[in-house]
Parts: C-alpha cells; structure tokens; sequence
C-alpha cells in the first residue's frame, strides 16, 4: 500500500500556520463522509501533529458550508462484509482515540451536518464550536446498525446517558441550540468567526505550559473512564509530575516576579 504523507493525501487537506494545524475533509460533493482512505489519511495527520514539537493545536473541519463531516460512506458500506465492517469500526475507534490523546487540544469547528461518524469525530475532539446551522446526530439505527467509531460510549459521557440514548435510539439530528443545551457544543459561533473563535481559544491555550496541557487532557479524559478515587490518584499523580518540570518553575517564579512566563515546554 502507498505510504501516506501530506502530500499524497486525496480526502484531506493538511496546512501548519505559525502553530496551528488545519485537518479539513475535503469531500464535499459526498458531504465529507468518512470511507476508509479518508480515515487512514487523518490518522496519518494526525499522527504527524502528535510528533511535530512546532504544532500546539489543531482545528479541524469539513470543505464547504453543507457539511462537517456526514458520517460514513454508506456506499463502501453496503457492500462490506461483517469482518471488514467491523476492521473498519476499529479503524474509526484507533483513529478517534489518537484524536481524543493527542496531547493537544483539538477544536472541531463544525460548518453543517455532523452525523454519525461526523458526531463522533466530533466528540473526540477537546472543544466543539458550531455555526448556528450546524445539526449533529447519530442515524446509525435507520440503517439497521449503531454507532462504531465510539458514539455509544463517548456522547453518553458527555451528555449523559438518558439524553444519549434517546438520540441514538431515535436517530433523530438535532440542531445547534439543542447540541449546546445539552452539552454537546461549547459555543455557537457564526460562520465568518468560527476560525476566528477556534484560533483565539487555541491561543489562550497555547499561552499556558505545553506539559501541563498535556497532562491536563490526559487527567480528564482517563479519570472519566474510573472511579472518582482513581480519578484523583491520577489527578495527584500528574500534578506531581508538573511539579517536576521546569515550566513548573518557570511559572511560579514569574507568578511571584510579576511578569509573564516564558515556558519551554520541558
């Protein structure tokens, strides 16, 4: 198989600027929905944000103003066996899980339609800004199927299990405000902003200790899946482990110097 790189990407399109990443779908004639070349080649940039030391977030979109991404694609899905369909759940789950660990943060910055598989990239994703004409949903059940690439397990922990079952039992989409609501988005922005919004809230972020970011993902997004006792061993143990670093110092020393900090990310 051909060796994926930015430069032979055909679903996607990958650009770095100063220390943003941009992942866009670009499918738009099929809604930007996910067949598997699209998923291997997000997992290759994203794989690629992860090892570049000059990327601190990513923003990531659909082509156009219909779609964010409409799910999957039901043609290479119909005609799939049960053991490639379930390959391709994995792929979507080994794909959402490196998004949801990056160590950075990713915004999804939702245009249109986010369903299915669309939904769940979404709620991988660390914060989720929408246009006021956006609509999420997870429709897997009209089609005789459910969610495969972790939307029974990530949109239950998000909104709730009441609210996330009756969304994947209806299949019903449900639009900007009622995402917001719920829980779902955390801001509604309009289309000629939400770049703008994504960059500003990756900036505020990138201000802070790339480590302690890091960390700080890691803490939520593991202690959700324990106890509340394992949940804060793990709390402890990260906050020691910033202690450690000498962002740590950095930060504390110009705390008390009054002065902003200057930190390395070591």
């Amino acid at each position: 198989m051909q060796s994926l790189t930015p430069e032979s990407f055909e679903t996607i399109a990958y650009e770095k600027k100063d220390t943003v990443a941009y992942v866009t779908l670009n499918r738009p004639k099929v809604l930007n929905a996910l067949n598997q070349r699209a998923i291997s080649e997000l997992r290759t940039a994203f794989e690629a944000v992860r090892d570049d030391a000059d990327v601190s977030g990513v923003i990531v979109t659909g082509a156009g103003d219909r779609a964010f991404i409409a799910g999957a694609d039901i043609g290479e899905l119909a005609s799939a066996t049960p053991v490639e369909v379930e390959q391709h759940s994995r792929d979507g789950q080994a794909l959402l899980n490196l998004v949801e660990s990056l160590g950075k943060p990713v915004i999804a910055a939702v245009n249109g339609l986010a369903l299915g598989g669309g939904c769940e990239t979404a709620l991988a994703c660390t914060i989720r800004l929408a246009t006021p004409s956006a609509r999420f949903g997870q429709p897997e059940i009209k089609l005789g199927l459910i969610p495969g690439f972790g939307g029974t397990q990530r949109l239950a922990r998000l909104v709730g299990r009441g609210v996330a079952l009756r969304l994947i039992l209806t299949g019903e989409m449900i639009p900007a405000e009622e995402a917001l609501r719920i829980g779902l988005v955390n801001e509604i922005v309009e289309p000629s902003r939400l770049f703008a919004r994504a960059e500003e809230l990756l900036a505020q972020i990138a201000a802070n200790a790339p480590l302690a970011v890091r960390y700080a993902i890691a803490a939520v997004n593991c202690g959700l899946d324990g106890s509340l006792a394992e949940g804060l061993a793990l709390e402890g143990a990260l906050f020691a482990l910033c202690a450690s670093t000498d962002d740590k110092t950095e930060g504390t020393k110009a705390f008390l110097e009054k002065r902003p900090p200057k930190f390395t990310g070591r």
